[in-house]
């Protein structure tokens, strides 16, 4: 017979939350100094997706002060839950337009903007609630091979185009760009390659922007290839919050 598990206390959870933290930061760390480059040049995101308001609040604690959500519902909810502490928040996941107003309402930046309905929507948003809105183009890859495949994301060819439609929207701060390594086309299973070729795009887009500086890519698995490329920002999930249930 399985004996039951014992319930996670708050201490625990810190002190597993720390653990995993210290063990990310050094991961970081050795890929800054592997690549040449000073730890405070990447930021940490942690990604707290289907983890509860109660995490965000012992990682708060432990110093993180960048967190990500890639769904409105929850994001919404557990913003609200944790509006009294020093974080930026990070919207992750693909936009729907009819999410806007919520999204803008807690995000402090959102890394999926792929498409100048977005744009315009976003911008409607931020001008109604008073807020500027830091935005990243989320590049897609695998579009470069095939400009049907893939998830969300512009392709490598409209970039700029987009990027003048984001620098020309009130309220809107055109911040950088993200991008996921991609599972299909020229790049898929090479996230190195992948990302270099990010920065390639990233370099063309500051010669029209010279303070859209902001690159976020790598995950918890590849994290050392993004610092390695030249990555500004890492998002980073399961790495610092493990393996659990999810909430729904």
């Amino acid at each position: 017979m399985t004996e039951p598990l014992e319930p996670v206390t708050e201490k625990d959870r810190r002190d597993e939350l720390a653990a995993n933290l210290e063990a990310v930061e050094r991961r970081i760390a050795d890929a800054c100094a592997a690549a040449g480059r000073d730890r405070s040049e990447v930021t940490l995101i942690v990604v707290t997706k289907t983890y509860p308001a109660s995490d965000v609040r012992l990682l708060a604690d432990l110093g993180v002060r960048n967190v990500a959500e890639n769904r409105d519902q929850e994001a919404a909810a557990k913003a609200a839950e944790c509006s009294d502490l020093p974080l930026v928040w990070h919207f992750v996941g693909q936009l729907q337009t009819n999410k806007v107003r919520s999204v803008t309402d807690y995000a402090d930046v959102v890394h999926s903007v792929d498409r100048g309905r977005l744009v315009t929507a976003l911008s409607s948003a931020a001008q109604r609630q008073g807020r500027e809105l830091d935005c990243l183009l989320q590049v897609a890859l695998d579009k470069e091979a095939d400009e049907g495949a893939g998830r969300g994301g512009v392709a490598p060819d409209a970039v700029l185009e987009l990027a003048e439609q984001v620098r020309a929207a009130p309220r809107l701060r055109l911040a950088g760009l993200m991008t996921v390594a991609p599972l299909a086309g020229p790049y898929a299973g090479r996230p190195r390659e992948a990302f270099e070729r990010l920065m390639e795009i990233s370099r063309s887009l500051r010669s029209l922007e010279p303070t859209a500086n902001m690159v976020s890519a790598g995950m918890s698995s590849d994290l050392e290839d993004a610092v390695a490329a030249g990555a500004t920002h890492v998002r980073v999930g399961s790495a610092v919050l493990g393996v659990r249930p999810r909430l729904r």
